[in-house]
């Protein structure tokens, strides 16, 4: 996209047989969705034609529910009918298979069963397309019936990509060729999963410098008009991709950090990203100049999945609910007298309650001296309860299928272990200070400004630094995920079980529950 253009005209747009109404939706509401909108543009005389790209990211829990993921396959289904199927193109931005509540028991098979009844021309490899180990990869591909993207991940000295997956995608809409590559930064391979990459044998190129690289092929040798990156790597960097390009990267389509982003431009570059859980439908119309391989104009929007007033897709919630009925997600497994606070901004910030209540279950069943989980171990981003708790929630709150381990520390290697998961407000850090953790049977402050743990007590008593303790924890934490350094302690039991069903089995044991937050405090 030429860098000089910046602003984007109403008068242009419907000249150009857009929507008027396709603008920056507010989070509440539909942004004028209406299925009589028609896109009957064709390339014309001058060269110029309008595409539709179409967006989802993160789908994550949203899998395993009959809600908004069937219903984003409905919508989808009415906008490509609305815009013109030939002008329509609809891509995915990672971490799109996991984690759900059917993760344990379908692995991927749920989500890319849906993600094929909504036919994509391409998603991108995220995270949690490796929830299930290096090799699943090419399984997931296997069962999709669209490539999966990774354009920098490549075998080491080549450009060739890995376990079946491609380097990017070519579709031609509406007379114009436009092609998508994937991008995936290091946070969120080397840091979010325990995969050694480089022992794989693989590269995981600089998303700002193999993106911009690989667009430029696409326009010189491909004669591609316009170029979409899909990007599993927040919006930061996004940004970052943008400024590095040379005007060949069109729109950024981003997955990984769950932000509400409208289209926006940067550097000439658009970007996009549309939360998660399947909450919003992104769509980016484009009106392009097919002799200059260039985009002259463009507006967009993100449509709220839930406010569009659209149907779940029939076959979709079939899929689901099939998985549903083999597992008893809706039984009630318990009665929680208090809200259960599964969301983010409590459970990387500060002590909650369902934090304690996971692994006060974690404890009772190891017999441990203390436990510990990692943050981003519990999903969904809601509040469940006051009320029956079933165990379609507990799923939906831990997805992955992290097994019970139990560990032997010394008090020095205790406290190194809960220091490891403060974020400290600083230069890499412009948020809020993080302690990232839930735990029980320990008490201690912390100090966001220097990621030191004080005051440390275990079971009441001050902690001994060279006195042994145990502690259980899940599988990805003791094989050194989410920076813990555990991957060395002595391992005492390795149960198989997976946490979801130790905290089942824990609510099923009492009638009902009503945990509280104890005394893990910011100093």
């Amino acid at each position: 996209m030429r860098r000089i253009l910046t602003l984007v005209l109403l008068a242009c747009v419907v000249t150009a047989g857009i929507p008027a109404t396709a603008v920056a939706a507010d989070p509440g509401t539909t942004g004028g969705v209406d299925a009589a909108e028609t896109n009957t543009t064709n390339v014309t005389s001058n060269h110029t034609a309008t595409v539709t790209v179409l967006s989802f990211n993160d789908i994550q829990t949203a899998a395993a529910q009959d809600g908004n993921f069937p219903r984003l396959v409905q919508l989808v289904e009415e906008r490509r009918t609305a815009l013109g199927r030939d002008n329509t193109v609809l891509a995915g931005g990672g971490d799109d298979v996991s984690p759900h509540a059917l993760g344990p028991v379908s692995q991927w098979r749920v989500a890319t069963s849906v993600l094929n009844e909504m036919d994509p021309a391409a998603d991108v490899i995220g995270n949690h397309e490796f929830d299930f180990g290096y090799d699943a990869v090419s399984d997931i591909q296997n069962d999709s019936e669209f490539p999966w993207l990774a354009t920098n991940v490549v075998e080491n000295g080549t450009d060739d990509p890995f376990q079946n997956t491609n380097s990017y995608e070519i579709v031609e809409r509406n007379g114009v060729r436009i092609g998508f590559i994937g991008l995936i930064d290091e946070g969120a391979t080397y840091g979010k999963t325990n995969i050694d990459f480089a022992a794989q044998g693989l590269d995981v190129r600089n998303v700002s410098e193999a993106g911009p690289e690989a667009a430029a092929r696409l326009k010189s040798e491909e004669n591609v008009d316009v170029v979409v990156a899909l990007a599993h790597t927040g919006i930061g960097d996004a940004q970052e991709i943008a400024r590095a390009d040379d005007g060949n990267i069109d729109a950024i389509l981003v997955g990984d950090d769950e932000q509400y982003y409208p289209p926006e431009e940067t550097s000439g570059t658009v970007i996009s990203e549309g939360q998660a859980r399947a909450m919003y439908l992104g769509e980016l119309n484009l009106t392009v100049d097919t002799a200059a391989n260039d985009v002259t104009s463009w507006n967009g929007r993100l449509i709220n999945v839930s406010a569009s007033g659209v149907a779940a897709n029939e076959t979709a919630s079939d899929i689901i609910n099939g998985y549903r009925a083999n597992v008893s997600l809706d039984s009630a497994a318990t009665y929680s007298e208090v809200a259960l606070d599964a969301r983010f901004s409590t459970n990387y910030h500060e002590e909650s309650n369902y934090g304690n209540l996971i692994t006060d279950a974690m404890r009772e069943r190891s017999g441990a001296d203390v436990a510990i989980t990692n943050a981003g171990g519990i999903r969904s981003n809601g509040v469940y309860g006051p009320g029956n708790i079933t165990g379609g929630d507990v799923f939906n709150t831990l997805p992955f299928g992290n097994t019970l381990v139990t560990l032997e520390l010394t008090g020095a290697e205790l406290e190194e272990t809960l220091e490891s998961q403060i974020i400290e407000v600083g230069p890499d850090n412009s948020y809020d200070a993080e302690i990232s953790q839930q735990v029980s049977g320990v008490n201690f402050e912390w100090n966001g400004a220097t990621g030191e743990v004080t005051d440390l007590h275990v079971g009441g008593e001050p902690v001994d630094p060279e006195a042994t303790y145990t502690l259980a924890t899940n599988n990805y934490i003791a094989d050194g995920g989410s920076g813990y350094p555990l991957e060395n302690a002595t391992r005492l039991n390795e149960t198989g079980t997976i946490v979801a069903q130790v905290v089942i089995d824990y609510m099923q044991e009492r009638d009902t529950v009503a945990p509280r937050v104890e005394d893990a405090r910011s100093a």
